[in-house]
């Protein structure tokens, strides 16, 4: 599932992590991957477990009655491209699929500020809301999150950015009802590492024997930004390619942080940049928007990665526009993070 300059394809693949904590619960992952037009492989025996598991959970939440419970959901920020098609299926898939009432399932904006959405999970407290679902704007307040939630004895679904190893851990000695249902950001890292190695020249286009390449991180204290950057150049030197990191910026998962990012990087170090990766795709369209405007051109003298399979992203790659992109399933990792809020409330 790789993208070269002669086949324009998609690198589409998943993997869902569902870290389930309290009550004695063990890890599970359940992994899929999602073949292209032009790459057709797939791996059956993953997918048949993660629809096992997917069809488990959701039997399990059809069995209780959640018409009359309460969720409340915080956003980081509603403005984010992927975070926009994660809630809305969220939403969707509660009320349609799982049987919540519509005005028991309250949505709110982060708006990016820790200490707002501190304060939107403390109301959600004081309405006596059954269960949460939490998109933290920082990792690092999952431990203060988790300690009101469980001092109110409401459980706390924390998805898409997660808490530390060591926070997780404390969630099964404590026997505390919350859990994190998320990507495996070092896969999607990977990913975008293979795909630059399945170019004809493997990101060297100048021949000099190494990748020059440009970093656009989303929030370095968040864990899939660090996976996504360490893993994507780990791919590149164990397969062989030496590396010079040019830059890294920090762009907040934003398109203008991405293009601004992007053409000082290339200002500064004009054609000596060869591979510009982004941890996201709106990052990574605004790369693009950067790219064109320097006269670059995506697959002849630069290659431009992302994460997320954003439709403008794809759309990017076919035309030619996009080296590739990670495909992150806001689908399934909503469907299962809803199922599982359900079965605890």
């Amino acid at each position: 599932m790789r993208m070269t300059k002669k086949v324009t394809a998609m690198a589409l693949a998943s993997m869902m992590a569902l870290s389930l904590a309290g009550c004695g619960s063990s890890s599970t992952t359940a992994t899929t991957a999602v073949a292209t037009e032009a790459a057709k492989e797939t791996t059956a025996a993953a997918t048949e477990a993660a629809k096992e598991a997917a069809t488990t959970a959701a039997a399990a939440a059809a069995t209780t009655d959640v018409a009359d419970k309460k969720v409340g959901i915080s956003i980081y920020k509603f403005d984010d491209n992927f975070m926009t098609l994660y809630r809305t299926e969220l939403v969707r898939y509660l009320t349609e699929d799982l049987g919540f009432k519509a005005e028991n399932v309250v949505v709110q904006d982060g708006k990016g500020d820790q200490a707002e959405q501190t304060n939107q999970i403390q109301n959600f407290i004081t309405q006596g809301v059954d269960v949460l679902i939490i998109n933290l704007v920082q990792s690092s307040a999952a431990e203060q999150v988790t300690d009101q939630c469980a001092a109110a004895n409401i459980p706390v679904v924390f998805i898409n950015r997660e808490p530390d190893a060591t926070e997780e851990d404390r969630w099964a000695a404590d026997g505390i009802a919350a859990t994190y249902v998320g990507a495996d950001a070092r896969q999607s890292g990977k990913y975008q590492g293979e795909i630059v190695l399945a170019t004809d020249n493997k990101g060297d286009f100048n021949g000099d024997g190494k990748v020059s390449y440009v970093m656009v991180m989303g929030d370095p204290e968040n864990v899939d930004a660090k996976y996504r950057t360490q893993y994507s150049i780990e791919a590149l030197t164990e397969g062989g390619m030496e590396v010079e990191k040019l830059d890294e910026q920090r762009g907040d998962w934003d398109q203008a942080k991405g293009q601004e990012i992007v053409a000082n990087a290339l200002t500064a170090h004009g054609d000596a940049v060869e591979v510009v990766f982004c941890n996201n795709d709106a990052m990574a369209l605004g790369a693009l928007q950067a790219i064109e405007t320097a006269g670059r051109k995506v697959g002849e003298d630069i290659l431009l990665l992302g994460v997320d399979a954003l439709t403008e992203a794809l759309q990017n790659v076919q035309d030619g526009k996009m080296t590739g992109t990670v495909f992150n399933d806001h689908i399934g990792q909503s469907h299962a993070a809803a199922e599982i809020a359900g079965k605890m409330a």
